[in-house]
């Protein structure tokens, strides 16, 4: 689904912008991916999204990779992230987040009101 808001931000801001180059190349052959398998195990174009993406823009593994990302993020100027249950452990990530990572994040990270 970045794929998704990544095209929107090419259409607005064009190919040239300030968006990395690896977001913009991942997204040029986006019109053969299948949505439909998108997030499932088995998913038979895994393969679409390259290691580099996955290193650089998502967060993935174990609690202490989610908090160890979160909080290096943190330390960039990142003072908001939006989690995506798009994956077949909707449930078990919901409660990772709610029991281990936002506690553990929430000792550093005030909330704006």
């Amino acid at each position: 689904m970045v794929g998704n808001h990544v095209a929107d931000l090419v259409g607005r801001y064009g190919q040239g912008s300030d968006l990395p180059v690896a977001l913009t190349d991942y997204i040029k052959d986006r019109q053969g991916y299948d949505y439909n398998e998108h997030g499932q195990t088995g998913n038979t174009h895994t393969t679409f999204v390259p290691d580099e993406v996955i290193d650089r823009f998502c967060i993935i593994g174990p609690v202490e990779e989610h908090v160890r990302r979160l909080r290096e993020l943190e330390a960039l100027g990142v003072d908001q992230f939006a989690v995506y249950l798009q994956h077949d452990a909707k449930d078990e990530t919901l409660r990772a987040y709610g029991e281990s990572v936002i506690p553990a994040i929430a000792e550093t990270v005030k909330a704006k009101s």
